[in-house]
């Protein structure tokens, strides 16, 4: 699904009183849900910036190409936060070199915050995830060379 309707998706959801939107497409899907107020991280609000750290490149059909090198998927579903508090620097962006065991992110998943940790050395190439965005069980996150 193409990052510009999520974005529109998560529009929508803010825009509305719904606390949850699930869109499929094919067998592609996506599940949006807001965060619960009284979690203290409020991530959402700082988002970072997309373009700087998503893939641009893509094929002759217009769809994007994931760079080469280890990806680095999510091992459950819940939300994406990049650092561990708002405004803290991130855990790793583009051109981070990590070793084996480096956190990467958190996941939020039923109000535990659970480290994410590179299964690989080397360079982060790109971060596949905004702040404050879900993910899904095997999810790309990280591409590391």
């Amino acid at each position: 699904m193409d990052i510009r309707k999520i974005k529109k998706l998560i529009e929508l959801l803010e825009e509305s009183n719904l606390s949850e939107l699930e869109i499929k497409e094919g067998e592609e899907s996506v599940r949006l849900s807001r965060l619960n107020p009284t979690v203290p991280i409020m991530a959402a609000a700082h988002p970072t910036q997309v373009a700087a750290t998503m893939p641009s490149d893509t094929d002759h059909f217009g769809a994007e190409v994931m760079p080469d090198g280890h990806t680095v998927k999510s091992p459950m579903v819940g939300t994406f936060f990049s650092a561990p508090k708002p405004g803290a620097k991130p855990f790793a962006e583009v051109g981070t070199e990590v070793q084996i065991g480096d956190t990467l992110c958190v996941i939020e998943a039923m109000k535990i915050f659970n480290q994410i940790e590179s299964d690989k050395a080397g360079v982060v190439i790109a971060v596949l995830k905004e702040n404050g965005e879900p993910v899904e069980y095997g999810e790309p996150l990280f591409i590391i060379d």
